[in-house]
């Protein structure tokens, strides 16, 4: 997950040079008169990682426009306040001032997700960034079909 700008402007210098890397090399083999089997079985893993570097690339960019995946039952709750924090323009340094903590303790942090983060941590980063967080609650199915839903604002 790209976390900041220059991570993002590195990722996408990075896939301006795999692009050309895969036209390079997709020349090569060519030239090597090599069958599409043979090329394609060279070329696949080039490809995956040309691809996962395109979608952090372009997942960064749906943060930074404030789009943003839903969340079930906590899961991934780091990840969402790393891409608020990337939706507000709020840089890791600014979020750290903002809780009173070292920039470095944020960096840790996000790098692991926020992992083991407690509900009144997470209250304190949401406080911090200016955003509330609303949540619905869905039963699972019943044996009759329907599913209860309930609100919360938090």
């Amino acid at each position: 997950m790209i976390r900041n700008e220059a991570e993002y402007k590195e990722a996408v210098e990075r896939l301006q040079q795999e692009a050309a890397r895969l036209r390079e090399s997709q020349a090569k083999l060519k030239q090597m008169d090599l069958s599409k089997e043979e090329i394609k079985r060279v070329m696949d893993p080039i490809r995956t990682f040309h691809e996962q570097l395109h979608e952090e690339v372009a997942s960064y960019e749906r943060l930074k426009r404030g789009e943003f995946d839903e969340l079930s039952n906590f899961e991934g709750v780091g990840r969402l306040l790393v891409a608020l924090r990337i939706a507000q323009g709020v840089t890791q340094r600014e979020l750290a001032e903002r809780l009173g903590v070292h920039e470095s303790q944020v960096s840790r942090n996000e790098r692991n997700e926020y992992h083991g983060l407690s509900l009144e941590r997470a209250n304190r980063i949401l406080e911090a960034l200016g955003v509330e967080l609303r949540t619905s609650v869905a039963t699972l199915e019943k044996a009759g079909g329907k599913r209860e839903v309930a609100s919360s604002r938090g």
